[in-house]
């Protein structure tokens, strides 16, 4: 008997630690749909870190998982808690300055915060997320402002398809 728990024994420890793992440092996720082309396409596999991700390392243009009601959604961080975002001739202003955008986007339709929100500055813990995608992404434009709670990682590394692996 003894020796049947020391043989188990490493393999409960690996199963352990491999959940440890998965619930608290990364896990993958797999991309649904078309809303983060050109840079994320459907049923690529992702690697997303969770452990230390929280609000004081989200940054702007990170994508991020969210949870969203019962399913997880990627998007792009857009705007910060105290920031107001619009968008005018496809250009993103913050706080009325003119910010850059150093990805592929698809057109973004002109809006301001005032149509997602009945507010003139995101609030503290939010955050305005958007698809890359954006002529066909759920996103803030539909589905409110996010809660910092409700993103569930950062996305950090590609893992599938073979030819795309690499950070993102």
């Amino acid at each position: 008997m003894k020796k049947l728990i020391r043989e188990i024994i490493p393999y409960v420890v690996i199963i352990l630690i491999v959940v440890l793992i998965r619930t608290y440092i990364a896990t993958p996720v797999i991309v649904s749909g078309d809303s983060m082309k050109p840079n994320l396409h459907d049923g690529e596999m992702l690697i997303v870190r969770k452990i230390g991700y929280n609000g004081t390392s989200i940054n702007r243009f990170d994508i991020v998982v969210v949870k969203e009601g019962k399913e997880e959604i990627i998007k792009r961080i857009i705007g910060l808690p105290g920031e107001h975002i619009s968008y005018k001739n496809n250009k993103l202003y913050v706080n009325d300055k003119l910010v850059e955008q150093d990805y592929k986007f698809y057109d973004t339709e002109d809006f301001n915060l005032e149509e997602i929100c009945t507010c003139s500055s995101i609030p503290e813990g939010k955050y305005l997320v958007l698809g890359d995608n954006r002529p066909v992404s759920k996103d803030s434009r539909t589905i409110g402002l996010i809660d910092e709670k409700e993103i569930f990682g950062e996305a950090i590394f590609r893992i599938w398809p073979i030819s795309k692996i690499g950070s993102i």
